[in-house]
Protein backbone atom coordinates (compact mmCIF):
# COMPACT_ATOMS: atom_id res chain seq x y z
CA UNK A 1 0.00 0.00 0.00
CA UNK A 2 1.29 3.40 -0.86
CA UNK A 3 0.02 6.32 1.27
CA UNK A 4 0.80 9.70 -0.70
CA UNK A 5 1.81 12.82 1.64
CA UNK A 6 -1.49 15.54 1.54
CA UNK A 7 1.28 18.50 2.22
CA UNK A 8 4.27 20.19 0.02
CA UNK A 9 7.24 18.51 1.86
CA UNK A 10 9.71 21.37 0.67
CA UNK A 11 7.39 23.97 2.92
CA UNK A 12 9.53 25.73 5.08
CA UNK A 13 8.91 27.89 7.99
CA UNK A 14 10.54 29.84 10.62
CA UNK A 15 7.04 29.92 13.39
CA UNK A 16 8.05 27.15 15.55
CA UNK A 17 10.28 23.78 15.93
CA UNK A 18 6.88 21.94 16.33
CA UNK A 19 6.21 22.51 12.40
CA UNK A 20 9.09 20.00 11.78
CA UNK A 21 8.51 16.42 11.29
CA UNK A 22 10.23 13.59 13.16
CA UNK A 23 13.54 12.33 13.62
CA UNK A 24 14.31 9.36 10.84
CA UNK A 25 16.10 7.98 14.16
CA UNK A 26 12.97 8.24 16.18
CA UNK A 27 11.04 6.38 13.01
CA UNK A 28 13.22 4.08 13.08
CA UNK A 29 12.96 3.42 17.09
CA UNK A 30 9.44 3.41 17.03
CA UNK A 31 9.55 0.44 14.17
CA UNK A 32 12.24 -1.78 15.84
CA UNK A 33 9.84 -1.52 18.58
CA UNK A 34 7.06 -2.91 17.26
CA UNK A 35 7.42 -6.32 16.78
CA UNK A 36 5.78 -9.05 19.01
CA UNK A 37 3.99 -8.50 22.25
CA UNK A 38 5.55 -6.39 25.28
CA UNK A 39 3.70 -5.74 28.68
CA UNK A 40 1.75 -2.20 28.77
CA UNK A 41 1.61 0.47 31.07
CA UNK A 42 5.43 0.78 30.91
CA UNK A 43 6.02 -2.50 32.31
CA UNK A 44 8.15 -3.08 29.43
CA UNK A 45 11.85 -3.76 28.20
CA UNK A 46 12.60 -0.57 27.01
CA UNK A 47 10.92 1.79 29.46
CA UNK A 48 13.00 -0.12 31.88
CA UNK A 49 16.03 0.52 29.79
CA UNK A 50 14.82 4.43 29.73
CA UNK A 51 15.11 4.10 33.36
CA UNK A 52 18.75 2.83 33.26
CA UNK A 53 19.73 5.86 30.48
CA UNK A 54 18.47 8.47 32.64
CA UNK A 55 19.91 7.51 35.47
CA UNK A 56 23.01 7.86 33.82
CA UNK A 57 22.00 11.42 32.77
CA UNK A 58 20.66 12.42 35.47
CA UNK A 59 21.95 11.08 38.64
CA UNK A 60 21.22 7.69 40.37
CA UNK A 61 18.07 8.75 42.31
CA UNK A 62 16.31 9.69 38.98
CA UNK A 63 12.75 8.60 37.92
CA UNK A 64 11.29 9.14 34.61
CA UNK A 65 8.22 9.14 33.72
CA UNK A 66 6.85 9.44 29.63
CA UNK A 67 4.09 11.72 29.08
CA UNK A 68 2.15 12.85 25.71
CA UNK A 69 2.88 15.81 25.73
CA UNK A 70 4.44 19.06 27.12
CA UNK A 71 1.34 20.47 29.16
CA UNK A 72 0.90 17.26 30.83
CA UNK A 73 4.32 16.91 31.96
CA UNK A 74 3.92 20.39 33.60
CA UNK A 75 0.93 19.74 35.22
CA UNK A 76 1.85 16.71 37.07
CA UNK A 77 5.46 17.75 37.38
CA UNK A 78 4.28 20.64 40.10
CA UNK A 79 1.38 18.55 41.43
CA UNK A 80 3.94 16.92 42.41
CA UNK A 81 5.98 19.28 44.74
CA UNK A 82 2.77 21.06 46.13
CA UNK A 83 0.33 20.55 48.56
CA UNK A 84 -3.31 21.80 47.41
CA UNK A 85 -2.35 25.30 48.92
CA UNK A 86 0.53 25.84 47.06
CA UNK A 87 1.63 28.14 44.87
CA UNK A 88 4.59 28.49 42.10
CA UNK A 89 6.78 31.24 40.99
CA UNK A 90 7.15 31.78 37.78
CA UNK A 91 8.17 34.65 35.07
CA UNK A 92 5.10 35.91 33.50
CA UNK A 93 6.30 34.88 30.15
CA UNK A 94 6.32 31.27 31.28
CA UNK A 95 4.72 28.87 28.99
CA UNK A 96 3.22 27.35 32.17
CA UNK A 97 1.47 31.20 32.64
CA UNK A 98 0.48 32.07 28.89
CA UNK A 99 0.68 29.14 26.65
CA UNK A 100 -1.04 26.57 28.55
CA UNK A 101 -4.72 27.55 29.11
CA UNK A 102 -4.99 27.96 32.68
CA UNK A 103 -4.02 24.34 32.92
CA UNK A 104 -1.98 24.71 35.84
CA UNK A 105 -4.48 25.93 37.96
CA UNK A 106 -7.42 24.52 36.11
CA UNK A 107 -6.39 21.01 36.70
CA UNK A 108 -5.03 21.18 40.11
CA UNK A 109 -5.96 24.51 42.12
CA UNK A 110 -2.46 25.10 42.39
CA UNK A 111 -1.66 29.15 42.28
CA UNK A 112 0.72 30.57 39.41
CA UNK A 113 2.70 33.51 41.13
CA UNK A 114 4.19 35.51 38.57
CA UNK A 115 6.93 38.18 37.87
CA UNK A 116 7.95 40.48 34.90
CA UNK A 117 11.07 39.84 33.60
CA UNK A 118 12.77 41.48 30.93
CA UNK A 119 14.44 38.32 29.02
CA UNK A 120 12.48 35.59 30.48
CA UNK A 121 14.87 34.81 33.18
CA UNK A 122 14.09 34.65 36.66
CA UNK A 123 16.64 35.48 39.85
CA UNK A 124 16.57 35.11 43.51
CA UNK A 125 15.66 38.78 43.52
CA UNK A 126 12.92 38.24 41.13
CA UNK A 127 11.46 35.94 43.08
CA UNK A 128 11.63 37.47 46.08
CA UNK A 129 8.88 39.97 45.05
CA UNK A 130 6.48 36.70 45.42
CA UNK A 131 8.63 34.89 47.79
CA UNK A 132 6.60 36.31 50.88
CA UNK A 133 3.32 35.27 53.49
CA UNK A 134 4.21 31.89 54.73
CA UNK A 135 1.94 30.93 57.28
CA UNK A 136 -0.69 33.51 55.91
CA UNK A 137 -3.98 32.00 55.69
CA UNK A 138 -5.44 34.08 53.05
CA UNK A 139 -2.42 33.82 50.82
CA UNK A 140 -1.64 30.57 48.15
CA UNK A 141 1.57 29.39 49.89
CA UNK A 142 4.78 30.20 47.21
CA UNK A 143 6.50 26.51 47.81
CA UNK A 144 8.00 26.06 44.28
CA UNK A 145 9.61 28.02 41.49
CA UNK A 146 9.18 26.55 37.97
CA UNK A 147 11.76 28.29 35.46
CA UNK A 148 12.21 27.30 31.75
CA UNK A 149 15.30 26.11 30.25
CA UNK A 150 15.57 27.76 27.56
CA UNK A 151 13.30 30.56 28.61
CA UNK A 152 10.62 31.84 26.16
CA UNK A 153 12.47 34.71 25.04
CA UNK A 154 15.12 32.19 23.64
CA UNK A 155 17.77 33.38 26.69
CA UNK A 156 19.80 30.75 28.70
CA UNK A 157 20.23 29.97 32.51
CA UNK A 158 24.00 29.40 33.40
CA UNK A 159 24.92 26.70 35.68
CA UNK A 160 25.43 29.04 38.34
CA UNK A 161 22.29 31.01 38.23
CA UNK A 162 20.16 28.09 38.59
CA UNK A 163 22.86 26.90 41.18
CA UNK A 164 21.84 30.19 43.10
CA UNK A 165 17.81 29.67 42.42
CA UNK A 166 18.04 26.33 43.65
CA UNK A 167 19.75 27.60 47.00
CA UNK A 168 17.77 30.51 47.60
CA UNK A 169 14.35 28.68 46.84
CA UNK A 170 15.69 25.66 49.04
CA UNK A 171 16.53 27.64 51.95
CA UNK A 172 12.85 29.05 51.98
CA UNK A 173 11.47 25.73 51.15
CA UNK A 174 10.37 25.99 48.03
CA UNK A 175 11.50 22.86 45.49
CA UNK A 176 12.11 23.94 42.01
CA UNK A 177 10.64 22.44 38.49
CA UNK A 178 12.62 23.03 35.11
CA UNK A 179 10.13 23.18 32.40
CA UNK A 180 12.57 21.82 30.15
CA UNK A 181 10.49 21.55 26.40
CA UNK A 182 13.96 22.58 24.88
CA UNK A 183 16.53 21.35 27.25
CA UNK A 184 18.21 19.73 24.54
CA UNK A 185 18.68 23.04 23.00
CA UNK A 186 20.43 24.05 26.43
CA UNK A 187 22.40 21.07 26.68
CA UNK A 188 23.71 21.91 23.07
CA UNK A 189 24.47 26.00 24.04
CA UNK A 190 26.02 25.02 27.32
CA UNK A 191 28.30 22.23 26.17
CA UNK A 192 28.02 20.11 29.14
CA UNK A 193 26.44 17.04 30.27
CA UNK A 194 22.42 17.42 31.57
CA UNK A 195 23.29 16.44 34.92
CA UNK A 196 25.97 19.68 35.69
CA UNK A 197 23.17 21.89 35.19
CA UNK A 198 19.89 19.95 36.69
CA UNK A 199 20.57 17.32 39.62
CA UNK A 200 24.20 19.09 40.78
CA UNK A 201 22.67 22.60 40.90
CA UNK A 202 19.50 21.51 43.10
CA UNK A 203 16.80 21.20 40.56
CA UNK A 204 14.42 18.78 41.60
CA UNK A 205 12.06 18.08 38.82
CA UNK A 206 11.92 18.43 34.84
CA UNK A 207 9.58 18.61 31.80
CA UNK A 208 12.09 16.92 29.42
CA UNK A 209 11.15 17.60 26.29
CA UNK A 210 10.86 15.46 23.35
CA UNK A 211 8.46 16.81 20.89
CA UNK A 212 10.57 19.80 19.43
CA UNK A 213 13.74 17.78 19.40
CA UNK A 214 11.90 15.85 17.13
CA UNK A 215 10.07 13.10 18.43
CA UNK A 216 6.31 12.18 18.09
CA UNK A 217 4.38 13.02 20.96
CA UNK A 218 6.53 11.90 23.46
CA UNK A 219 7.80 14.12 26.48
CA UNK A 220 8.59 13.03 30.13
CA UNK A 221 8.90 14.27 33.48
CA UNK A 222 12.00 13.14 35.10
CA UNK A 223 12.16 13.36 38.91
CA UNK A 224 15.48 14.29 40.51
CA UNK A 225 14.87 14.61 44.03
CA UNK A 226 11.88 11.58 44.87
CA UNK A 227 11.75 13.37 48.43
CA UNK A 228 10.42 16.61 46.94
CA UNK A 229 7.75 14.78 44.15
CA UNK A 230 5.47 12.20 45.35
CA UNK A 231 2.57 10.30 43.70
CA UNK A 232 3.87 10.42 39.99
CA UNK A 233 2.82 6.98 39.31
CA UNK A 234 -0.77 7.80 40.27
CA UNK A 235 -0.85 11.44 38.81
CA UNK A 236 0.05 10.60 35.33
CA UNK A 237 -2.82 7.54 34.95
CA UNK A 238 -5.40 10.64 36.84
CA UNK A 239 -4.28 13.24 34.38
CA UNK A 240 -4.97 11.23 30.98
CA UNK A 241 -1.04 10.67 30.55
CA UNK A 242 -0.75 6.99 30.92
CA UNK A 243 0.64 5.85 27.76
CA UNK A 244 -1.08 2.01 27.34
CA UNK A 245 1.51 1.60 24.61
CA UNK A 246 4.77 3.11 26.45
CA UNK A 247 7.25 0.91 24.60
CA UNK A 248 6.70 3.20 21.70
CA UNK A 249 7.69 6.27 23.94
CA UNK A 250 10.39 4.82 25.66
CA UNK A 251 11.86 3.85 22.45
CA UNK A 252 11.96 7.38 20.92
CA UNK A 253 13.54 8.52 24.36
CA UNK A 254 16.35 6.29 24.06
CA UNK A 255 16.79 7.28 20.26
CA UNK A 256 17.69 10.81 21.63
CA UNK A 257 19.92 9.90 24.36
CA UNK A 258 21.40 7.18 21.93
CA UNK A 259 25.19 8.82 20.78
CA UNK A 260 23.88 12.33 22.05
CA UNK A 261 21.19 12.29 19.00
CA UNK A 262 19.18 15.13 20.87
CA UNK A 263 21.77 17.09 21.66
CA UNK A 264 23.78 16.82 18.49
CA UNK A 265 20.22 17.75 16.41
CA UNK A 266 19.79 20.53 19.05
CA UNK A 267 22.97 21.80 18.43
CA UNK A 268 22.33 21.99 14.75
CA UNK A 269 18.99 24.13 15.24
CA UNK A 270 21.00 26.26 17.56
CA UNK A 271 23.84 26.60 14.59
CA UNK A 272 20.93 27.65 12.24
CA UNK A 273 19.50 30.73 14.32
CA UNK A 274 23.41 31.61 14.62
CA UNK A 275 23.74 31.98 11.20
CA UNK A 276 20.46 33.09 10.43
CA UNK A 277 21.14 36.40 13.15
CA UNK A 278 25.07 37.11 11.78
CA UNK A 279 23.45 37.38 8.44
CA UNK A 280 21.59 39.92 9.50
CA UNK A 281 22.63 41.68 12.38
CA UNK A 282 24.23 45.00 10.31
CA UNK A 283 20.80 44.86 8.17
CA UNK A 284 19.31 48.43 8.82
CA UNK A 285 15.57 48.29 9.73
CA UNK A 286 15.71 45.50 11.98
CA UNK A 287 16.65 45.05 15.46
CA UNK A 288 17.33 42.17 17.66
CA UNK A 289 15.56 42.47 21.30
CA UNK A 290 17.16 39.80 22.78
CA UNK A 291 20.03 37.10 22.88
CA UNK A 292 20.03 34.18 20.55
CA UNK A 293 21.24 31.87 22.82
CA UNK A 294 19.78 28.50 21.63
CA UNK A 295 17.10 28.38 18.53
CA UNK A 296 15.47 31.38 19.10
CA UNK A 297 15.76 34.64 17.73
CA UNK A 298 13.49 37.82 18.68
CA UNK A 299 13.78 40.75 16.44
CA UNK A 300 11.69 44.47 15.71
CA UNK A 301 11.06 45.23 12.09
CA UNK A 302 8.18 47.50 10.73
CA UNK A 303 5.05 45.87 11.14
CA UNK A 304 4.05 46.16 7.64
CA UNK A 305 7.42 44.60 6.55
CA UNK A 306 7.09 41.44 8.57
CA UNK A 307 3.62 40.86 7.12
CA UNK A 308 4.67 40.98 3.70
CA UNK A 309 7.45 38.63 4.80
CA UNK A 310 5.31 35.94 6.35
CA UNK A 311 2.78 35.96 3.23
CA UNK A 312 5.80 33.95 2.15
CA UNK A 313 7.22 31.86 4.90
CA UNK A 314 5.21 31.44 8.05
CA UNK A 315 6.49 33.09 12.19
CA UNK A 316 4.59 34.48 14.63
CA UNK A 317 4.36 37.89 16.32
CA UNK A 318 5.25 38.21 19.04
CA UNK A 319 4.41 41.57 20.24
CA UNK A 320 3.10 43.59 17.52
CA UNK A 321 2.07 47.10 19.27
CA UNK A 322 6.48 46.99 19.14
CA UNK A 323 6.91 45.18 16.12
CA UNK A 324 8.87 42.05 17.56
CA UNK A 325 8.61 38.64 15.95
CA UNK A 326 9.43 35.41 16.68
CA UNK A 327 11.73 33.47 14.32
CA UNK A 328 12.66 29.52 15.08
CA UNK A 329 14.85 27.29 13.69
CA UNK A 330 14.42 23.57 13.80
CA UNK A 331 16.53 20.29 13.74
CA UNK A 332 15.91 19.92 9.85
CA UNK A 333 16.42 23.44 9.48
CA UNK A 334 19.02 23.81 6.50
CA UNK A 335 21.30 26.58 5.17
CA UNK A 336 20.04 27.00 2.40
CA UNK A 337 16.45 26.90 4.40
CA UNK A 338 18.17 30.35 6.09
CA UNK A 339 20.05 31.44 3.04
CA UNK A 340 16.95 31.59 1.17
CA UNK A 341 14.81 33.33 4.81
CA UNK A 342 17.73 36.29 4.91
CA UNK A 343 17.29 36.95 1.21
CA UNK A 344 13.54 37.71 1.62
CA UNK A 345 13.89 39.83 4.30
CA UNK A 346 16.57 42.02 2.95
CA UNK A 347 14.58 42.25 0.21
CA UNK A 348 11.48 43.17 2.14
CA UNK A 349 13.34 45.51 4.11
CA UNK A 350 15.10 47.08 1.18
CA UNK A 351 11.47 47.32 -0.42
Amino acid sequence: MTIEPLHDTGWRAFASDNYAGVLPEALTAIAAANGGHQVSYGDDVYTARLQEVVRERFGERAEVFPVFNGTGANVMALTSVLPRWGAVVSAATAHVNVDEGGAPERMTGLKLLTVPTPDGKLTPELIAQQAWGWGDEHRAQPLAVSISQTTEMGTLYTPGELRAICDYSHERGMAVHVDGSRLWNAAAALGVPFREFTTDVGVDVISLGGTKAGLLAVEAVVVLDPDRATGLRYLRKMMMQLSSKMRFASAQLLALFDDDLGVRTAAHANAMAARLRTALEAVPGLTFTQETAANAIFVALPVEVADRIRKRVRFYDWDRARGEVRWMTAWDTTESDVDAFVALVREELGA
